[in-house]
Parts: structure tokens; sequence; C-alpha cells
């Protein structure tokens, strides 16, 4: 049973950068939040994939997060944020404070299912998480009530509430956190470690005394292989691909516009999206200069093998590494499998879009994607996706 809840004109999937960058600017040419366009995110409270991501990452060490557009008139930026707290936190109050200044009216948890093409309308459906109240919240817990999101859906005696918005159009801005991506190896199933993903990482601490292996060629592979170097037992540092160095502490422009060109190509295509650190490299920061120097930060070449307690490398008897844990700092793709209903995706793998919207229906609009990456451009796709909506309402 589907609950039809009502209608609004606008429906945003995801509250990050790029969700309240299209909100801003909906706000900016008149529409009203909570009426005329409807918020959904699924975290638990502001501040979208940062607010998952481990309480070690600090502002100076991670990739810059961009101001939100309007983020002025509050007083704040993230180039003055203090650096010795953790990003997720001032991430968190910043959005936090965004949000509640504009008065943008964001619903969650809310974890949408499937949107469906119901003729004129769009139908988005999803499911309440907000965890229902019990008498003993320690006796709960115990009972594991709240061990796992999906525990804390809002349930009738058939299961959970469904319930359905009617909406005009439609922005999908779920980012990428939703949908890690780990790439398959053989004996991964036999290996009696830790398989952990940067969607799972919390702390060095998991790891003290561990034979480790981080897989990836990112600043998140770097990261982990800087922060584990005293306290894990061994580490090993695997890359699929050799490493670009780029000197300088930041991306430098001719790099990122490359980037962006390459992902607009991809999209406009319909291709599966390549990696944005494959096209524009890794900066050569102070801090990862002193790593190479070291000789921590050498990249081995990606295994062939997984064992019970080992990586190895084919034709090579020497060839092993021990294993308790391997880190897969392997990425993320776009978190679009509700959108799979609607048959957007291409043979190729992706999705064709251009200007963030869609090139198979006109009213689906995919902000962050692609070109549109947060950490590149997700301030400009919520102007250019709020105005080409306001000129088809």
């Amino acid at each position: 049973m589907v609950e039809d809840i009502g209608a609004t004109r606008v429906t945003v999937i995801g509250a990050g950068q790029a969700g309240l960058s299209v909100a801003y600017y909906l706000r900016r040419f008149g529409l009203e939040p909570g009426a005329d366009f409807v918020m959904l995110d699924r975290g638990p409270g502001p501040g979208g994939a940062w607010q998952h991501r481990w309480s070690s990452l600090k502002l100076g060490t991670a990739h810059k997060v961009n101001d939100l557009p309007g983020m002025g008139e509050l007083g704040l930026s993230f180039a003055t944020a203090d650096r010795g707290v953790p990003a997720k936190d001032v991430v968190a109050d910043y959005y936090t404070r965004y949000e509640e200044h504009f008065g943008l009216e964001v619903h969650r948890p809310i974890d949408v299912k499937h949107v469906r093409n119901e003729g004129v309308e769009l139908g988005v459906e999803f499911v309440d998480l907000t965890p229902r109240p019990v008498e003993d919240p320690a006796a709960a817990k115990r009972a594991g009530l709240f061990r796992r999101r999906r525990a804390a859906e809002v349930e009738d005696e058939g299961g959970p509430r469904v319930q359905r918005l009617r909406s005009q159009f439609l922005v999908n801005a779920t980012g990428t956190w939703g949908s890690p991506f780990v790439p398959f190896y053989p004996g991964m199933g036999e290996f009696a470690g830790r398989h952990v993903h940067t969607a799972d990482y919390r702390g060095a601490e998991d790891f003290r005394d561990k034979h480790v292996v981080v897989v990836g060629g990112g600043t998140s592979a770097i990261g982990f292989m800087l922060e584990l170097e005293h306290v894990a037992a061994s580490l090993t540092w695997v890359s699929r691909r050799p490493i670009d160095w780029r000197d300088g502490e930041e991306l430098d422009l001719e790099g990122a516009s490359a980037s962006v060109a390459v992902q607009d190509e991809a999209a406009r295509s319909g291709r599966a999206l390549p990696s944005i650190v494959s096209g524009t490299g890794v900066a050569r920061s102070r801090r990862i200069a002193a790593g190479i120097e070291r000789g921590l930060l050498e990249a081995r070449p990606m295994f062939d093998r997984i064992e019970s307690d080992r990586v190895s490398w084919d034709g090579d008897e020497s060839g092993m590494a021990r294993a308790d844990a391997i880190i897969w700092a392997t990425g993320f793709r776009p978190d679009l499998r509700h959108l799979a209903p609607l048959k957007l995706r291409e043979k190729a793998g992706g999705i064709k879009v251009g200007q963030g919207a869609s090139w198979s229906d006109p009213r689906i609009f995919l902000a962050g994607y692609g070109p549109q990456a947060s950490t590149i451009g997700a301030n400009r796709a919520g102007r250019m996706i709020a105005r080409q909506i306001f000129a088809m309402l």
C-alpha cells in the first residue's frame, strides 16, 4: 500500500552541497520551500556525506569544501573555519545554520525507494526512517532496534509504510556516498580478515597492531597511509594505476578544467563517469611530500590474488604482503538506484546529461553529477538547474 501525501512543483532528493545549492536558487527565484519545492534527505542530520566521515579528517587535510551560495550572509566560510575540529562537525554545523537561515525545510531521514513516471507527474516513493518512540531506549538499543538504519524504519503491521509525493520536476542530488565501489579480485571470499571501504572507515585505532593493505590511488588512500603509519603493525599501499603526483598544495586550474571537460563529455555521451583523480592527479602537499621522502608513500602495483591472511602477486615467489585488513579506498559510483524505474541509464553504463538535465526526460535534473561534482562545480550547477526549472514552470 502506497499512501499518497500530495503534490509539489519540484522535489529535491539530497541535501548535500549540490541539493542545497539548487534549493537556494529555487528560493531566490521565488519558489517557497515546503510548498513549491520539497527537500528529502536520507541522512540523520545536516551535512551531506560529510557527516559520515571519520573524526580525524580535518578541513586542512580533506578535499576543499566550497562555500554554499549565500553563505556569506551568515558570516560563515570554510576558508576561515577551525582546522582543529573534525571536518564532519564543521560541515554539519554550517549546513544546519544554512538550512535554518534560509528556511529550506529539509525532511529527514527519508529513504527514497523509487521514482516512477506517472504520466504528467512523477511519483516519488519513500519511507520515513524516523525511529519509533519506545518506552526504554536503552533496552531498545540492546535489542538491536537502532543497530542499523533499516531497523529504524517506521513500520505498520504489513512492513515499512511507503509514501508517495507527486512532482512536476525532480532534482536528484544524492551524490555517491551511498554507492561505494569495490572491485572484485580472486580470493576475496576466502579472506579471513576485514574488508573495509572508505565509507566504513572510522579511525586508526580499529587497526592498531594489524597488518593493513590500503588499495587506491587518491587522496583518501594517502590519508589512510599517513594516519596509520605509527598505528598498524605493517602497511602496504597498492594502486591500480601509477600515482600522478602534481606539485603544489591544491589542484591547478588547468588540471581542473581538463577533468571537468572529460566528465562533461562522458555525461553527455551516457558513459560511466571516470574517476576525478585519474584526470587531475594528486597534489604533492608538504605533508604528502614528507611521506614520500621517508618512503611511506610508495605504491606497489595491484596484487593478483587475495589469500586468507595475505595478498600476493603472481610470478614472484616473494611477492606477498600479510593482511589482517584490506582498506578499499576505491571510490564511489553515482547513487541512482531509485531512478531505475525511469529507465534513464544507457547501454554504455551512464545517463545522458547536459547542463545538469537528463536528455531522456526533461523533467529530471541531476545536480552534482559528472562535471558538477561537489568539489568542482556544484554551486554553479545549482544556479543553472534552478534557472532551467523556473523557465519551464
